[in-house]
């Protein structure tokens, strides 16, 4: 990878965004505050703004010369800690300690389109019983969506019917939980969402990709549950 890395500037700027064209490879990127080089979908790029006010650019598209973190919370905060940005632009950049948080809200707000969208294309069911009928029917849930404030009994129903579905192998099907119900509720335009989920469909691996780089960004693995597996055996015996 050192060739990659001598074709970057060493302050970690570039002059625009992911699209390099059809047919064309993105250069990788090295990050301000690791010195790693690594793929730009690894990592968030920031912008100064014209009164120099550091932006994240997370789609990577505003117009002009960019700074490349690793989308990691401690990375930008390290950034922003060692006043990395203002060496990469050369010049005034206001960072501010309030810029990992803004990006995580910027994060979940990706999270809540993408679920919008995914349920305007028919990707989403919303409401307990539709949710266990998604999981027990054909193609089945891709994945399973419950707002932060679930309560535990709700949660093990559904991981009971998954694990009736598949077994050990439930592990596999991701479980969103990140988002309160006031953002669900935003996200899917109907009121008290608790229980939804993903099933396959235009949208449904746009929204796992989103939330995978939120779950990234503040350090948790974009891994399922560890199920219970005696206890789900036990409601499995008591609903029969």
């Amino acid at each position: 990878m050192a060739e990659v890395e001598a074709t970057l500037p060493e302050d970690g700027l570039d002059a625009g965004g992911l699209d390099a064209g059809p047919g064309r490879r993105v250069p990788e990127r090295t990050c301000i505050a690791t010195r790693v080089v690594q793929s730009p979908d690894t990592m968030i790029r920031f912008v100064r703004g014209p009164d120099g006010v550091v932006v994240p650019d997370l789609r990577a598209k505003l117009p002009g010369r960019g700074a490349w973190v690793s989308a990691r919370r401690d990375a930008v905060a390290a950034a922003v800690r060692k006043n990395l940005f203002q060496r990469a632009f050369k010049g005034p950049a206001q960072a501010g300690p309030d810029l990992p948080d803004r990006i995580a809200a910027a994060l979940r707000a990706d999270l809540r389109q993408a679920i919008a969208m995914a349920n305007k294309a028919g990707c989403v069911v919303a409401g307990f019983s539709k949710v266990e009928a998604a999981i027990g029917g054909q193609p089945g849930a891709v994945a399973v969506i419950h707002a932060a404030e679930a309560s535990p009994d709700g949660r093990r129903k559904i991981a009971a019917a998954l694990h009736r579905r598949h077994g050990e192998a439930m592990s596999r099907i991701p479980i969103v939980d990140d988002l309160s119900e006031d953002e669900l509720d935003m996200a899917l335009g109907r009121d008290h969402v608790i229980h939804a989920a993903l099933v396959a469909g235009a949208g449904a691996a746009g929204c796992l990709s989103r939330w995978r780089r939120l779950r990234s960004f503040e350090g948790a693995a974009a891994a399922t549950e560890e199920p219970d597996l005696a206890r789900i055996g036990r409601i499995d015996e008591a609903s029969r």
